[in-house]
């Protein structure tokens, strides 16, 4: 009862949060209308109703901010940098929660703890501490109670999921299904040991590479042995963020122009190897989470948000790259297509001619002016438009780029994305045509022309066979006409119809002319009857085509 209680009291409140800012959308629903688009606030509405909701409501407009293949651009910039406006949790419960999730006195863990958080989320907050061993961490504390919070908002939002669902958005977007994704993504935030694991796998993955200087790169290490589903301990890490910090290096010749142009060079190849090579990325390189550290190398914080990509679509993605840099309209078509889950467009021409617009905008452009992330951005827009489904980690692989484009630009407007890019497509290229190990992909290219070798004189030959026996058969697949055979068969049925209607009426009347018996008489009312039935029947079926001309 009182679960029941708490719950209802939270829907009001979401409804008065709601109404308050004039969010007409179930007003829309009720009165049945059909949108090709859902009839939402806009943006800045909807981050307001998101803040004033709460926590939960952030951390949920922050992962729609990874989805442009559902909303609008502007939907997906203001959702962007959707922040909670929460104050920090007190002393006393962080101190509670860490004395339960330890096991034993805070002391005998932590030499000393500033009370006062550095950062605090709609999760977690973040204090400064040192163990007992002496090195300095950072610890992760999830807010007290917040698992409950989110247990009780999933299942509204699931219930408000359900009911989105009979509208015609709500299935061509599948939006329970959707609502469940972020229902997970957002309980995996939950648990902090997942973190944990991103952050190493990152850091594992990073500490090899042909593209730059690992010894240049840092990511922070974790201490698993206080580490929980509620609290992280990771090292502390001396620095500024990048737009903050002084680049300057003492006893160096080097000016600050050059080493911009070197950090610069080390993340896009970095988050370029996390993407197309180890196909799990850091998802979120905003400026806040890339650090330049005191003794001059880099580090990437907050490994929370990751994405992950499979070889195929890490290989689409690479060509895709390429046709993007060439304004290539038809090569983006058919690899959006392939992207695609179903691979089927309503209209490739109308397809090929969205590529075009967008694109076009961008030949007058220098390489150096050109906005690469924008670009990804416009190609999803596009397939959501034109009823493409495609994979949802796509938005977190656009998100990426944008950050870091966006990021980059931000602390080095001097830089030319295709020269950064450039050699590393070129890696990328050649390591698909011959892989990294290059015996192998020959034996196994030439396995497969033995194979087409043996195959080809088979199936020319069954092929002239059948063209000479008469027997070959070619099948056909006409889009448009299996519905012109529906109709052909509809207006066989009623003329028919009208044939059989015609011939009973001249029958009975016939009957009814020459009838001198009784047994005559009731013949040809039954057949006046059966008669009047039929074109009832007709007439009716001819009106519901809504075809009288």
């Amino acid at each position: 009862m009182f679960s029941l209680t708490q719950t209802s009291a939270r829907q009001r409140e979401i409804i008065e949060v709601v109404l308050s800012n004039g969010w007409d959308y179930m007003k829309g629903l009720l009165t049945g209308r059909k949108d090709e688009d859902p009839n939402i606030p806009t943006p800045e509405v909807l981050r307001n109703i998101l803040v004033e909701l709460g926590p939960f409501y952030v951390k949920l407009g922050q992962i729609l901010s990874t989805r442009p293949d559902i909303l609008p651009p502007n939907y997906i910039k203001a959702l962007t940098a959707l922040q909670a406006n929460v104050p920090p949790v007190s002393w006393e419960a962080i101190e509670r929660l860490l004395s339960q999730e330890l096991g034993q006195p805070i002391e005998s863990v932590f030499s000393k703890i500033n009370q006062q958080p550095i950062a605090a989320g709609s999760i977690g907050q973040i204090h400064r501490a040192t163990l007992t061993t002496g090195e300095e961490v950072a610890i992760k504390v999830q807010r007290p109670g917040i698992d409950k919070i989110v247990e009780q908002d999933i299942s509204l939002i699931k219930g408000v999921a359900e009911l989105v669902s009979l509208t015609d958005f709500g299935e061509n977007y599948d939006i329970v299904k959707l609502a469940d994704e972020f229902s997970q993504a957002i309980k995996a935030e939950l648990d902090f040991t997942k973190e944990a694991d991103y952050t190493d796998k990152i850091r594992n993955n990073l500490s090899e590479s042909r593209w730059f200087d690992t010894e240049q790169l840092v990511i922070p290490k974790v201490y698993w042995e206080v580490t929980s589903e509620k609290i992280l301990v990771l090292e502390w890490l001396h620095g500024k963020p990048i737009l903050e910090a002084d680049l300057s290096i003492p006893e160096s010749t080097k000016s600050i122009e050059i080493r911009k142009q070197e950090i610069t060079t080390l993340l896009f190849r970095a988050f370029f190897q996390q993407l197309y090579l180890d196909g799990f990325f850091h998802a979120d390189p905003h400026p806040g989470n890339i650090f330049y550290l005191d003794n001059g190398k880099i580090a990437i914080i907050d490994c929370g948000m990751v994405g992950k990509l499979d070889p195929r679509t890490q290989q689409i993605l690479t060509e895709l790259l390429l046709a993007i840099f060439d304004l290539d309209a038809q090569g983006c078509t058919q690899l959006t297509i392939e992207l695609s889950q179903g691979g089927k467009a309503e209209s490739l021409e109308r397809l090929r001619n969205d590529y075009e617009q967008i694109l076009r905008k961008y030949y007058d452009l220098s390489l150096s002016q050109f906005n690469f992330s924008e670009v990804v951005y416009e190609i999803l827009q596009i397939a959501r438009k034109n009823k493409l489904k495609v994979p949802g980690n796509l938005g977190l692989y656009a998100k990426c780029l944008a950050n870091l484009e966006g990021a980059a630009r931000q602390f080095n407007p001097q830089i030319n994305l295709f020269d950064e890019i450039k050699p590393l497509m070129t890696d990328l290229f050649r390591r698909q045509l011959i892989g990294d190990t290059p015996l192998q992909t020959s034996l196994r290219t030439v396995l497969d022309l033995k194979s087409i070798y043996l195959k080809t004189p088979r199936q020319v030959d069954i092929l002239l066979d059948r063209l000479s026996s008469e027997t070959l058969q070619w099948n056909l697949r006409l889009k448009e006409l299996e519905p012109l055979r529906r109709s052909v068969d509809s207006s066989a049925n009623r003329l028919s119809f009208s044939i059989v209607l015609g011939s009973l009426i001249m029958g009975a009347a016939i009957i009814s002319t020459g009838s001198s018996t009784q047994q005559l008489s009731l013949i040809s009312t039954v057949l006046f009857a059966a008669a009047s039935l039929l074109g009832v029947w007709l007439i009716i079926s001819i009106l519901r085509s809504g075809r009288l001309k």
